[in-house]
């Protein structure tokens, strides 16, 4: 059985900031599993892929290459504490 301290983090985790955002990446797997990439907003909003990476340069890699498609700002949720009308 596994839990959360069986979480292995990728040494390409980093903070990320561009255009006036900041969004951490996080890349981690569980033992005998492929690389996750989740990305936080500054909100606590979190962006999780579908599907596993065969290893963390891959994961960081799509992360970079839909920053290039879609911009940072398609990363970025609402925040929740602002009134909806």
């Amino acid at each position: 059985m596994t839990d959360e301290h069986d979480l292995i983090h990728s040494p390409l985790q980093r903070t990320f900031s561009i255009d006036g955002e900041t969004v951490e990446i996080a890349i981690y797997r569980l033992p005998n599993t492929g690389w996750t990439l989740e990305v936080v907003d500054r909100f606590n909003n979190s962006t999780v892929w579908n599907g596993e990476f065969a290893t963390d340069q891959a994961a960081l890699d799509e992360f970079m290459k839909d920053l290039a498609a879609e911009g940072i700002h398609a990363l970025v949720g609402i925040d929740p504490k602002a009134k909806i009308h």
